[in-house]
């Protein structure tokens, strides 16, 4: 069973028992019997039990906590309550739980979302109903992602539309609430989100756009917004605004509590090599800012030494009602903020005025820091060993070869065939030790011995994916059928106990670069003969191309990973060119719309906007001297 530690409101029934109400340092969490008097000789399938307590995401709020497992399925603990804790009856595989202070939402693989609340539903308040269903747009109904709030729930779909359902008093559906005060049906708040963050005590939501663009909405009353102290007077934000005065670089993730905010943001440092700093808005109270004694009425940055130093750096930040945890890479859990619960995990029931380390009891870090996670309910905290997720390839490399240069990559979801294409292989060598029926029934899937039911995989897997690629996925097929010894490949490549094996390095003026070698088998005709067409291969072949200069590799080495064009690089005719000797040199596998292509239109619409530009301010100096 997988690690889990557990400190903060022990909830009745408890979650820990024979543990007191407060637990104020981490504390172990074994999984009880859902029936205690389940007859032992029932679990007929000891290896099928341990799976559904192999935890993939912990939610928790006032109410409720709910634990989701490996096998998809999710039990619920009610607080205040003498049941004992319960299996969600959901036919569908859930993908993620999400629970508020009033309210739960569970989002399946298919895209379906169930929810409950007395703002969801108030004629049956502890009935999950299908959300999707009540969204006008029937094009619309495929949900990406689920947020919950203290009193809302907020939807991103697939067309990346959010949506918000349930309560509307602060302003928080992005609505006027004097006349909207709740709503039981999904209303369209903003459309262009990438995503949505909001806390399980937060009556305030942030809206992030493809274009790294932040918008808010709802109680503000704290400055919880972070719209300057121009606006603190704005109780209430009840339309989607604009967050000016951000912090510079990619934001990761935001986190809500009930009167601030936290956000994670990262930039590289002059070798390339990510950064990430915390940031805060909101009310000192608690001090859940960690920063000082007054508010702080724009986002500003949280300096600690714990989660500074150039070795180590923030993997995840999680927020309750009014506290905060840190997650680093070096496996240092870090915290501040209220504590009258002891979910700090400090040893007293004191808050925490600025950040401090948090002592744990021996866990597998040596596994893997990067497969532990956070989770924080209103007055509770948890931290948990979970599988490394498939829900996009950025998040599996990272992951699985456990380099933090692929963390400034974006995968959207135009290359789903891509990502999809690897989660079987990646979770064929994740899963090596762990369950030897899924071993072997991956080796049979992958394996030259079975290639009708691999393309009738594949063929499911695309079924539903309105974008796929057909030349792409043409060659995914291709490698499938035409090599005799596919398995023995993928096992030499990914199997092998030298970690270095599993990259191939491209090494550029000194600088080296590393590549996982199944994405260059996708990408490259060079590389996919030289990997699937050598069987005892055990060397790591060093290329050496220098021919193209850092921006045109940076331009490279992104559409490797991503197929898009790298935003922030100005394209000249020079690197035109550059990129087409690099393109034949690589023997590129070029998906539509090519690398070429891409660079071409970019090139084109760069010049019309000079010229815009130029005719512009020629308009704008004929004036002045008329």
């Amino acid at each position: 069973m997988n690690d889990c530690l557990f400190f903060g409101w022990n909830q009745n029934p408890t979650l820990i028992k024979n543990e007191p109400y407060k637990i104020i340092k981490p504390t172990q969490f074994k999984f009880e019997n859902e029936n205690e008097n389940e007859n032992e000789n029932e679990n007929e399938n000891e290896n099928e039990n341990e799976n559904e307590k192999q935890i993939k995401q912990i939610s928790s709020g006032y109410f409720s906590t709910i634990f989701l497992f490996e096998n998809r399925k999710a039990i619920e603990y009610l607080s205040n309550s003498n049941q004992n804790p319960s299996k969600i009856q959901i036919e569908e595989n859930i993908q993620k739980v999400s629970v508020g202070c009033r309210n739960e939402a569970i989002l399946t693989i298919e895209g379906n979302v169930f929810a409950k609340g007395e703002n969801i539903n108030p004629k049956k308040p502890n009935k999950f109903i299908n959300i999707p269903s009540l969204i006008k747009d029937k094009n619309d109904r495929i949900i990406q992602d689920i947020v919950s709030g203290l009193s809302s729930i907020y939807l991103l779909t697939s067309n990346q539309n959010s949506y918000g359902i349930g309560s509307n008093h602060f302003g928080q559906l992005g609505f006027d609430f004097k006349t909207l005060k709740k709503t039981e049906k999904p209303i369209l708040m903003m459309k262009n989100v990438s995503k949505i963050f909001s806390g399980t005590d937060s009556n305030h939501v942030f809206l992030l756009n493809s274009n790294q663009e932040l918008f808010g909405c709802g109680n503000n009353q704290y400055a919880q917004l972070g719209l300057g102290e121009s606006r603190k007077e704005e109780k209430r934000i009840d339309k989607v605004t604009k967050i000016q005065n951000i912090p510079k670089g990619k934001i990761i993730d935001i986190q809500c509590g009930f009167s601030y905010s936290i956000m994670l943001i990262e930039n590289e440092d002059e070798n390339q090599n990510p950064k990430r700093k915390l940031y805060s808005c909101g009310n000192y109270q608690y001090n859940g800012l960690g920063i000082n004694d007054q508010n702080t009425y724009e986002f500003t940055e949280i300096k600690s030494s714990l989660f500074e130093n150039e070795n180590d750096y923030i993997l995840e930040i999680c927020v309750g009602a009014d506290h905060t945890l840190i997650l680093t890479s070096n496996g240092k859990l870090i915290t501040f903020g209220g504590n009258w619960s002891g979910q700090l995990g400090i040893g007293d029931i004191n808050y925490q005025k600025i950040p401090i380390q948090i002592e744990l009891p021996k866990l597998r870090f040596n596994e893997n820091v990067s497969n532990y996670h956070i989770s924080c309910g209103e007055n509770s905290s948890f931290l948990y060993y979970s599988l490394p997720s498939f829900s996009n390839l950025e998040e599996d490399l990272i992951k699985l070869f456990g380099r933090k240069e692929f963390c400034n990559i974006s995968f959207k979801t135009k290359n789903e065939e891509i990502i999809e294409a690897h989660k079987l292989i990646l979770k064929y060598r994740l899963n090596q030790n762990q369950n030897e029926n899924e071993i072997e029934k991956l080796k049979e899937i992958i394996s030259n011995k079975s290639i009708k039911e691999s393309n009738q995989i594949f063929e499911m897997i695309y079924s539903n994916n309105s974008k796929i690629n057909p030349k792409l996925y043409s060659e995914i097929k291709e490698i499938i059928n035409s090599n005799e010894k596919i398995e023995e490949t993928i096992k030499r490549i990914y199997l092998n106990e030298n970690e270095n094996e599993k990259d191939f390095i491209i090494e550029r003026k000194e600088k080296q670069y590393k590549f996982p070698k199944l994405i260059l088998i996708m990408r490259s005709e060079l590389y996919r003969g030289m990997f699937l067409s050598v069987t005892n291969d055990t060397s790591n072949k060093v290329t050496d191309y220098s021919e193209l200069s850092n921006k045109s590799f940076q331009l490279f080495e992104y559409w490797i990973y991503s197929n898009q064009i790298k935003n922030d690089i100005q394209i000249t005719q020079e690197i035109i060119d550059e990129i087409k000797r690099g393109i034949d040199y690589f023997q590129l596998n070029q998906t539509n719309p090519n690398l070429f292509d891409l660079l071409i239109n970019k090139f084109n619409n760069q010049n019309q906007e000079e010229n815009q530009e130029k005719k512009k301010k020629e308009k704008k100096e004929n004036c002045l001297i008329f």
